[in-house]
C-alpha cells in the first residue's frame, strides 16, 4: 500500500502527546500536585501516558480508569460519577466486569472531533477531581478538538 493510501489514525500519537503536554503545562501553571495523564483511543487502548516526578504509583492506574470509564460509556467521568450516585450497584458491577479498570470519578473527558465523533478520552490523577478535569480540558482544547 502506498503512503498516500495509508489510513490516518483518528487520534494520532503526535496529537495525544500534545494533549498531555498541554495538560501537564496547565497543572504546572496552577501549581497542582504532581500528575499523571493518559490518553486512550476510542477503543480504550493507551495512546500515551506520562507520570510527573513525585506523582504516586497509583496515579497512572487512576487516570487510566477514569479515561477508560469515560470512553467506555461515552460520557465524561464527572457525569458518570453523578449517575453512579443513583445506581451504585450497576457501577460497582461495571467496575467488576472491567477487572477494576472502570473508575467513575471526576477527572476525565472525552476527546471529540469537530463532528462530535468520539476519538478517545484523556484522564488525569494527582489533584482534586476538578483539577484533574481542568487539565484534561486544557489538553483537548490546546489541539483544537472538543471535549465532553
Amino acid at each position: 500500500m502506498s503512503a498516500a493510501m495509508s489510513p490516518v489514525p483518528p487520534l494520532s500519537l503526535a496529537v495525544a502527546n500534545r494533549i498531555i503536554e498541554a495538560a501537564l503545562s496547565r497543572a504546572r501553571q496552577k501549581s497542582y500536585r504532581p500528575m499523571a495523564v493518559v490518553v486512550l483511543d476510542e477503543a480504550g487502548h493507551v495512546r500515551c501516558l506520562q507520570r510527573e516526578d513525585g506523582a504516586s504509583m497509583f496515579r497512572i492506574a487512576i487516570a487510566t480508569g477514569k479515561a477508560w470509564a469515560a470512553v467506555g460509556m461515552g460520557s465524561s467521568s464527572r457525569a458518570l460519577a453523578e449517575r453512579a450516585k443513583s445506581n451504585p450497584n450497576f457501577y460497582v458491577a461495571l467496575a467488576a466486569s472491567a477487572d477494576g479498570k472502570f473508575l467513575p470519578q471526576t477527572g476525565a473527558v472525552l476527546i471529540r472531533n469537530a463532528g462530535g465523533e468520539i476519538l478517545g478520552a484523556v484522564g488525569a490523577s494527582g489533584g482534586t477531581g476538578d483539577e484533574d478535569e481542568e487539565v484534561c480540558v486544557a489538553g483537548v482544547e490546546s489541539v483544537g478538538l472538543q471535549h465532553g
